[in-house]
């Protein structure tokens, strides 16, 4: 069930030249197997024999400069060892390699694990926090989790229940905890930690449960909160500077009250805006960079207005936590297009200069390039064109052109919306490749229909207001994996998937991308041509993040196989009710015909030479 499309690629070198930023490409002569517990994050991520943080690098390529394995031997790849992950949820997450340790975390009940890479047989230590029934009925779309991170001998874990542990990365002990969420408001966290200097950063889940959300600091030595940013609320709760915080869209202050006046009374107090999804960090200029979900209710009837500062791209100063700007890609959310998505932070030739840039692939179906420091649009494009929600952005204004046909709103059923709610892209995270200069996409393929109707407030409980089926796109497939240029909005070459490609993507200096099917198919690709270059079944479906690293001077690649999330709700949840799941079930009713639950973490290399 696919088909490669190829395109001319004459104009994608040509129009645009994406720079090296951030540590991406970077080698470092550290060794792997000496990795010092105090030595600066910055300076581990220059090596790419260990993979130190969630996304790779703090400017979210998901690119290593290995090439052991490459596009000519790649097909030769064998399975090197596995480990059952002792769980049958989502693996929405990837495993950490830090020196000759590998470290992951499962979905709910989120057991920790340190393998020594020396003794893959052995478990060296396992972390199981205490399991809190009050949070997996609260989990909107299943219970799972986007991994651990690590800085200065300490591994940071996000529990499902809110609870955020810090703990000996060498025996597992516990150093300290907090608490960031509470179930019992219909608040989790399944979002991975970055962690800054000091400073463990995290977010929270539950916009459909009516939370306010926000991102917080704590000190990584303690766990003392340092600063928490709230995404609707007062200036002081938001930490916005009304005469010195940019709104990215007009160039200008945001003004007094940038979030109270675009919200009848005090809906803002349950206006969802959570934060779980994957956050980048520029050192040079000491931001943070995030997207923010949902408002709260999915129905628009009943919350006028833009909703600020749900649906947004915000920077942030990583000591003090103040914005530096705002961007709002989708005022007025009536489709549930949550902003979460990754922030890819690369440099851009624009009208004859290098400018530093972010790229985010938004649940709307909008690729956005903006300038990093100010939050100004440099080039927003369409990455599926089958996006009718919107025909496009206004150049004066860079708010969405919006259909009204597929505007949503109180008791009346509006039909072929494009994207889903799912988004033309969910939280799994593409791949920047600086050889190529272009993004390696892991894509959805959805249509739907959309039924708001008006829903009360109570904590703890649902907050949706909406009634959702979706469909296949047109041509009949949920899924795509492309490579794209954001400034051309050129596709090179697409491969057709039957179901959604839930799985994250990574590329090598290998010339070779790597990523999962719902269906457990594992892939290798040729980053040019798009030809699929190895393919194996792995036990369950693929929604899992893939890392590679090298060890005793050979390099492996891993990738957690566990099916669930979002995409394939109904199978995690045991829901058949085509519009449960939050429209989701029926659309993929015909998965379990092609994958079964499972936890399996699953680690590829090619064969031993005779001798080895």
């Amino acid at each position: 069930m696919r088909k490669v499309r190829r395109k001319s690629c004459r104009h994608v070198l040509g129009a645009v030249s994406f720079a090296l930023a951030g540590m991406g490409t970077v080698v470092s002569t550290v060794h792997a197997q000496a990795a010092d517990s105090k030595q600066s994050l910055i300076e581990m991520q220059k090596d790419p024999n260990q993979w130190v943080i969630p996304t790779g690098t703090y400017d979210n390529w998901r690119y290593s400069a290995l090439k052991q394995i490459n596009s000519d031997n790649v097909k030769n790849l064998q399975v090197a060892w596995t480990m059952s992950t002792g769980t049958l949820r989502g693996l929405e997450g990837q495993p950490l390699v830090i020196g000759n340790t590998m470290y992951y975390e499962t979905s709910y009940p989120n057991y920790v694990y340190a393998i020594d890479l020396d003794h893959p047989d052995q478990i060296k230590w396992k972390f199981m926090p205490p399991p809190n029934e009050d949070a997996p009925p609260v989990a909107c779309c299943d219970v799972v989790n986007r991994g651990p991170a690590y800085a200065e001998g300490i591994l940071v874990a996000n529990a499902l229940d809110g609870k955020i542990y810090a703990l000996d990365a060498n025996t597992g002990k516990v150093i300290w905890v907090a608490e960031n969420a509470d179930p019992k408001k219909g608040s989790t966290m399944t979002n991975a930690p970055m962690i800054v200097g000091n400073k463990v950063i995290v977010g929270m889940s539950g916009g459909e449960f009516g939370v306010r959300g926000y991102l917080t600091a704590y000190d990584l030595h303690s766990g003392k909160m340092l600063w928490r940013a709230y995404s609707e609320g007062s200036d002081e709760d938001i930490k916005f500077n009304p005469q010195k915080t940019i709104d990215g869209a007009t160039g200008k202050p945001v003004g007094a009250d940038s979030s109270l006046k675009t919200w009848r009374g005090d809906e803002w107090k349950v206006g969802g805006g959570s934060t779980w999804g994957w956050y980048a960090y520029d050192p040079k200029l000491n931001l943070v960079y995030y997207g923010t979900g949902n408002p709260g209710t999915w129905n628009p009837s009943q919350r006028p207005g833009d909703n600020a500062w749900s649906m947004a791209i915000i920077a942030r100063d990583a000591d003090t936590g103040d914005a530096k700007w705002a961007y709002q890609m989708t005022p007025h959310d009536g489709w549930d297009y949550d902003g979460v998505n990754e922030m890819v932070l690369v440099d851009v030739e624009d009208k004859g200069k290098t400018v530093p840039a972010l790229v985010h692939f938004d649940r709307n179906g909008f690729t956005y390039v903006l300038n990093r420091e100010t939050g100004s649009p440099i080039k927003i494009t369409k990455y599926d064109s089958s996006v009718n929600w919107a025909s496009g952005i206004d150049p004066k204004t860079n708010r969405p052109i919006v259909n009204p046909d597929k505007m949503t709103e109180a008791d009346k059923n509006v039909t072929d919306i494009c994207p889903s709610s799912q988004g033309d892209k969910d939280q799994q995270p593409v791949s920047y490749n600086p050889n190529t200069k272009l993004f390696y996409a892991p894509l959805n393929h959805l249509c739907m229909s959309y039924q708001a109707f008006n829903v009360k407030y109570k904590a703890g409980f649902p907050f949706v207001g909406a009634i959702v089926n979706m469909v296949p796109g047109p041509g009949g497939n949920r899924g795509r994996f492309i490579a794209y240029n954001p400034m051309t909005g050129e596709t090179p070459w697409e491969i057709k998937d039957m179901f959604q490609d839930w799985s994250g993507a990574l590329t090598t200096a290998g010339d070779v991308a790597f990523y999962g099917t719902l269906t457990g198919m594992f892939r290798a690709v040729d980053i040019k041509t798009g030809k699929i270059l190895y393919e194996f079944k792995t036990p369950s479906g693929i929604i899992g993040n893939p890392i590679t690293y090298m060890h005793n001077g050979k390099q492996y690649v891993a990738v957690l196989s566990g099916v669930g999330g979002w995409a394939a709700i109904g199978m995690a949840n045991n829901l058949h009710k085509g519009s449960e799941g939050l429209g989701a079930v029926g659309l993929n009713a015909s998965l379990p015909n092609y994958t079964n639950l499972g936890g399996t973490l699953m680690v590829f290399a090619l064969p031993s030479k005779a001798g080895e």
